[in-house]
Parts: structure tokens; sequence; C-alpha cells
């Protein structure tokens, strides 16, 4: 069953979400050159703490593993799921940001991909695809709509600028837990899957990658990367479906790429 929030669970959601974005924006801002991917996670922590909220992701349990990081840290090839470590982000880098956030029992989820200085071209408009297809995937999203729509548009998008989409890891409905009913690939068929209802709240999250679709695992349990070491971006935003058009629940100012 997909969860239907009432108007008061929506605006807890609401909350979460914007907190959730307002953090990601902070830490998008420390993104630079010589600072340690912990040294991000333990100021997301910082910001989390006075925000008075906690971490969605820290000590989020899959099988034996425990996720040990407050946010989600992915450079370059990794796509999702990269722990904060003494590793130092270099000029040129891509930093893939995650951010989860329970408040007041709701979760928000966010993510966005920050160029650090200037990139290479194909890796910029990897970027900008990425960020297409979660925006094309959102315009889509109303009430009747079938889930499948959704899940092609990101695909569609991706493969007409000759780029692949991750298959392992997908979307997801989020609410009082992280991952809730539907899943959201970011691949599918149109006119297939569930109808979306006014109250649903979707995590959609294009995962795309500059060359092929075939993941690896690190040695760490987590870290999820290309198999041919080429780059990969991510964005995600939680969606409100409603009756009229889907409202973004963690729309962000400042930290768009146009």
């Amino acid at each position: 069953m997909i969860p239907i929030k009432s108007g008061r669970e929506i605006d807890k959601m609401r909350q979460a979400c914007r907190t959730a974005s307002e953090i990601l924006e902070r830490v998008c801002s420390l993104v630079r050159p010589g600072i340690s991917t912990k040294e991000i996670d333990e100021a997301a922590a910082d910001l989390m703490d006075e925000a008075g909220v906690k971490s969605a992701f820290l000590g989020y349990r899959l099988g034996h593993r425990v996720f040990p990081g407050n946010i989600c840290i992915s450079l370059n090839d990794e796509i999702v799921h990269g722990i904060g470590s003494q590793r130092r982000i270099q000029y040129g880098d891509i930093v893939k940001l995650d951010i989860g956030v329970i408040e007041d029992g709701w979760v928000g989820d966010t993510a966005f991909t920050v160029p650090v200085g200037m990139i290479d071209d194909r890796t910029e408009k990897l970027l900008r695809v990425t960020e297409n297809a979660l925006r094309r995937a959102i315009a889509v999203a109303g009430e009747g709509v079938r889930l499948g729509d959704v899940c092609a548009a990101v695909e569609e998008e991706a493969v007409a600028n000759r780029f692949s989409v991750v298959r392992e890891f997908v979307g997801h409905g989020v609410g009082r837990k992280l991952h809730e009913e539907p899943q959201v690939p970011n691949y599918g068929k149109r006119g297939s899957g569930p109808r979306l209802k006014a109250g649903m709240t979707l995590a959609i999250e294009p995962m795309i990658n500059a060359g092929t679709a075939a993941v690896r695992l690190l040695d760490d349990g987590w870290t999820v990367c290309t198999a041919d070491g080429l780059a990969s971006a991510h964005f995600e935003h939680t969606v409100l479906i409603t009756k009229e058009k889907p409202e973004i629940l963690t729309w962000r100012g400042k930290t768009q790429l146009s």
C-alpha cells in the first residue's frame, strides 16, 4: 500500500523537507578544494543539531550493515551512499550530497551534485541532463498519472543524451519512514504501474552515469561506484502529489544549476 498523507501530515512533511533543504544549501556552500568529506559530514551533523533534527541516515540498517555517516557524500564515479572520510576534495571534482532528516517523526530527503570549480564539458552536461531529468519527472507527476510515466521521463532524458540510468538503486516513497512504497525507478514503461493519488509523497532521484549503467560496491559495504570509473550525477527532491500540479517540498533557491 502506498501511504496517503492527511493535511496535518503533509504540513509535517513540508516542515521536515524545508529543514532538509536549508541544511543541504548550507552544506553545499562548504564544498571547496582542500576540505575533507569528513569535515563536511561533521558540519552537516552540527547543522542538524542546531535545527533540532536527526539524521535519517546515521545508523540506518541494511542487514548486518549500519551506515556510519550523517549524510551521504559521493565523489566523481561514486554514485550514492559515500561515507565521509579524510579524503580531501579536489578542484574539478563533482560532489554528491544526499541529506535526509527526521523532524517531529517525519522525513525530508533531498540531494544535489556540486561541481568544484571548472569541470569538463562532458561532466557539466551530465549534471545538467540529470537535473533536467528530475524536472521532467516531477512535471508529469500529477494525480491519476501512472508511476511508469514518471520513471520513463528520467530514462528518456538520459538516453536521448547518450547517458545511462542506474537500475539497482531507485527513488521511493517517503514519510514516517525513509523508505516507503512505492519504489520509483529511474526507468520504466509509460502507462504502467499504480496511479498516483493526491497525498502521496515521493522521493524522485535520478542517478545518471556518463558511461555504463553497471555498478560496483566498494569494500566498505555502502559506497556504490560506476563499473567503468566514469562520472555519475545525482539530484533528488521530495515531491507531494496534489489534485493540481505537483508540489516540490524540498524546493531550494540557491542550489540550482539554472
